[in-house]
């Protein structure tokens, strides 16, 4: 982000308007949650605004390009925080150049890539065994997470190593452009890219819609004040970053370093680096542990349906979890962790996640006019204001992704139209009677 804007301000910037974009689709998305609350989340609505077609491809793009890629890229992390402890093998400079299709790079940074891998088959493993002992898993490092944010925001504002220099100083290439020339807009989406990575995954929570006691109520309210939660955390630490080291600094260490690391070390030397990134190791551990949680519930909704590989709807007789889905999306997020980078899988589930963000917002309109009378528990706030707008900038995201991103954006459509005989072959399958 602090690439492609070179300004602490519109690194910001970036950030907020981020987080203000998805708390209006969180605001959208809110409404069809409290009306047709169950497992499976877009799945089970987009059946309904939509088709059985339109929720088989928001579920296989699910599997191949989005809930799959958040697994890989946040466990990712994992092997460059490990990496930056402990220096892993890689290959020659020869064979870490190989590409595949002139842009996939599965021998770069291979060490790493292997250790992201054996994390990810090992949480898989933990959440095979027993729904509680992932659950406790995520639970136990939650408190751990906001305590190290926390700690990172304090010791940036209060070590008196920051400057507020810092935030006021541009980049050494920074060029002054209106908000309305084409090279602006192309850098602020892309610092909105990795934006909305950070803020990817609050729509999770609908896949549990069906678990949760009083749905209509709290499904809502967990949406949109979790979204406001996590918004004022990441302003907070962004600006912790940038206050104490100059943007360039920042820039300086872009590439398969860490923010954290970079600023906790600027402040505390090795040690500090070593601390932070033990943390790191740690928080990542959480959170690839939930993603990996979530994800099969859809997979398994989606097979219940007669719409997915028909073995991932088994439930172990003895942990009473769905196994084979589990297996099938630790394969696929192993696959993806070789196929190239990690903005590559970021940027590539970005694009595709906001294909459906805007069908959700979408779908305020839908249920309005085919289910008028139906109850509304919460209703969304500056409709129907709001809700355009947001289509509209899913629009443009998309747009705008596909000139500047293409590989990526062309990577995930292709991924979602694998599906597509996929469909034809399983439609006429019944559903599994529940």
């Amino acid at each position: 982000m602090a690439e492609a804007l070179q300004s602490p301000g519109l690194v910001l910037l970036a950030w907020l308007l981020g987080g203000l974009l998805t708390l209006i689709g969180t605001l959208s998305n809110a409404e069809v949650a409290s009306m047709l609350a169950d497992s499976g989340g877009e799945f089970v609505y987009y059946k309904k605004i939509f088709n059985r077609f339109f929720a088989f491809l928001y579920g296989w793009a699910n599997f191949t390009a989005i809930r799959t890629a958040s697994v890989a890229s946040i466990a990712y992390v994992f092997g460059q925080s490990f990496n930056s402890l402990v220096t892993l093998p890689h290959l020659s400079a020869k064979w870490e150049s190989i590409t595949v299709l002139g842009f996939l790079t599965p021998f770069d940074n291979l060490g790493v890539k292997l250790l992201t891998i054996a994390l990810i088959a090992v949480l898989s493993y933990i959440n095979y065994i027993g729904l509680k002992i992932g659950e406790e898993f995520s639970k136990s490092i939650l408190y751990i997470v906001l305590v190290s944010i926390l700690g990172i925001i304090l010791l940036g504002l209060f070590s008196g190593v920051g400057s507020w220099q810092n935030i006021q100083s541009h980049g050494s290439n920074y060029v002054e452009r209106s908000w309305t020339d084409p090279i602006f807009i192309s850098a602020m989406f892309t610092a909105l890219l990795s934006a909305f990575w950070g803020y990817e995954g609050w729509s999770t929570i609908g896949y549990l819609g069906g678990e949760i006691k009083d749905a209509q109520r709290n499904l809502p309210l967990a949406l949109v004040f979790g979204m406001i939660a996590i918004m004022v955390i990441y302003l907070l630490t962004n600006f912790a970053y940038l206050y104490v080291l100059p943007i360039d600094q920042l820039i300086g260490h872009s590439g398969n370093s860490i923010a954290a690391v970079t600023v906790i070390e600027h402040i505390l030397g090795p040690v500090g680096g070593i601390f932070i990134s033990l943390l790191i190791l740690l928080t990542t551990l959480g959170c690839t542990n939930t993603t990996i949680l979530a994800s099969p519930r859809l997979f398994y909704a989606m097979a219940k349906e007669g719409l997915f590989f028909k073995s991932a709807q088994e439930v172990h007789p003895q942990h009473h979890t769905p196994t084979k889905a589990l297996i099938f999306q630790g394969v696929w997020s192993g696959v993806l962790v070789m196929s190239g980078s990690f903005d590559q899988l970021t940027d590539m589930l970005i694009f595709a996640s906001f294909i459906f963000y805007g069908s959700t917002a979408l779908g305020v309109f839908v249920l309005r006019i085919k289910m008028p009378d139906a109850p509304r528990p919460y209703k969304a706030w500056g409709y129907p204001v709001l809700p355009a707008l947001f289509i509209l900038f899913c629009i443009v995201l998309l747009v705008v992704s596909f000139i500047s991103k293409p590989r990526e954006a062309l990577m995930g459509l292709t991924l979602m139209a694998s599906g597509v005989p996929f469909y034809f072959y399983w439609k006429d399958r019944k559903p599994v009677s529940h």
